[in-house]
């Protein structure tokens, strides 16, 4: 059986549009853009970029990992440096519904400030355990509890979806028990399919 391939998401050279990459934007299997802290000098130019490619495609996606903490590509002029997602998780150890009410504060702030720039989606929340030996995930992920990661995601997820914008958590089926940084090496995790599961993949239901 034949399969179709599908549109996929590239990123662009540089903080304009070079003449290579408008040629790729036409291109019928390119579904999507996403961004990085390179492509960003200040708000005006990041506005201009956003345009630009719309300019070229009216209709495709624009994308960011913008997370917080350490995974948030642009921060300065007007861009607020949010924490660390695990601050919503320690304020979770302290007071539910502060840490509930302050998610969704912070999905809105995040993604009031990102559509306001023209970007359509971001690569949020992580939806790992942190079990406190990942060095990639670490302070990313929400909490090591799997109840308080699908808790907090739900109501970071409604602050995003107030300013209108798409998300998509991650890693799936979670990367907080493996070691390895899956941008450098092949992450390993050895432990039975059904702990995984019962643990681990359960914020992804």
């Amino acid at each position: 059986m034949k399969r179709t391939p599908g549109p996929v998401m590239l990123d662009v050279a540089g903080t304009t549009l070079s003449d290579a990459d408008i040629e790729r934007l036409t291109h019928p299997m390119t579904g999507g853009v996403i961004l990085f802290a390179r492509h960003f000098q200040d708000r005006a130019q990041l506005v201009a970029l956003t345009d630009a490619i719309r300019a070229v495609r009216e209709d495709i996606l624009i994308a960011v990992d913008h997370e917080g903490g350490r995974v948030q590509r642009f921060r300065t002029d007007g861009f607020t440096v949010l924490p660390a997602p695990a601050r919503l998780g320690e304020l979770w150890d302290r007071d539910v519904l502060a840490a509930t009410k302050t998610a969704t504060a912070f999905g809105h702030v995040l993604a009031a400030e990102l559509r306001a720039c023209g970007i359509d989606m971001s690569f949020t929340p992580v939806l790992d355990l942190n079990y406190g030996q990942s060095k990639v995930i670490g302070d990313r992920a929400l909490h090591g509890d799997p109840r308080v990661v699908t808790m907090l995601a739900k109501s970071l997820n409604h602050g995003l979806a107030l300013a209108g914008m798409a998300n998509c958590g991650k890693h799936f089926p979670g990367h907080g028990f493996a070691q390895a940084d899956s941008h450098v090496a092949l992450p390993t995790d050895d432990r039975p399919l059904d702990e995984i599961l019962a643990a681990d993949a359960r914020p992804y239901d």
